[in-house]
């Protein structure tokens, strides 16, 4: 029987990679050992004292949880793959399974007075990110595998925003070499910019 949707065992692998990234997010959030909880204002105090962890994991599950919407959208546009495309795929995803690791520092130190590193490779980590989909576009259009012209319409302007994002967030890496802080706030922001603005998109569309 013939494979109805030739990219179907892509996109299985590619939302596996996403679901582990999601999970390993969460690991590192614990209260450490070494608090001693003997009384309700202890266990309230190590909650607090893990905030910025917590804030980190929501951050990064929005980014995940985003890019994987954009990941599937755009799988939906092409009918067919390459070699070209599977590899462009591949660095995205290894963007993906990367981001928990400067998710635990960015919890761990960014109420610190030393968070630049952080916040940086945080942004740095972001950026190649948005290269990942600049090489997925650049593929898809190049190879000629979107479904329709509007779909390459699609998939040209999602390349756009791939060369937008790459320049904002490695200006925000930067920046954070001064003003971590500044950056982290900047960096939440635009991801729920992002966040709503894929909402509403997706709004316009079913209306």
């Amino acid at each position: 029987m013939a494979e109805t949707n030739p990219n179907s065992r892509l996109e299985a692998f590619c939302d596996g990679v996403f679901a582990i990234a999601l999970t390993l997010l969460i690991i590192d959030i614990k209260i450490p050992s070494t608090e001693k909880i003997n009384t309700t204002a202890d266990l309230w105090l190590a909650l607090k004292h893990i905030a910025p962890s917590i804030f980190a994991f929501v951050l990064s599950f929005t980014i995940i949880l985003i890019t994987w919407v954009n990941h599937h959208n755009c799988l939906k546009l092409i009918n067919k793959s390459c070699a070209s495309f599977i590899y462009s795929n591949g660095f995205l995803l290894l963007t993906v399974v990367f981001i928990p690791f400067p998710t635990s520092l960015l919890g761990e130190y960014i109420s610190t007075n030393h968070s630049a590193p952080a916040v940086i490779l945080y942004n740095a980590v972001l950026a190649i990110n948005s290269i990942g989909w600049i090489l997925i576009c650049s593929a898809a259009l190049k190879n000629q595998l979107a479904k329709s012209e509007k779909a390459a319409l699609k998939i040209r302007m999602n390349g756009k925003f791939g060369y937008f994002a790459t320049a904002l967030y490695s200006l925000c890496a930067i920046i954070a070499i001064w003003f971590p802080l500044v950056i982290a706030i900047v960096t939440t922001l635009t991801w729920i910019f992002w966040l709503i603005y894929g909402i509403n998109i997706k709004h316009e569309e079913m209306n």
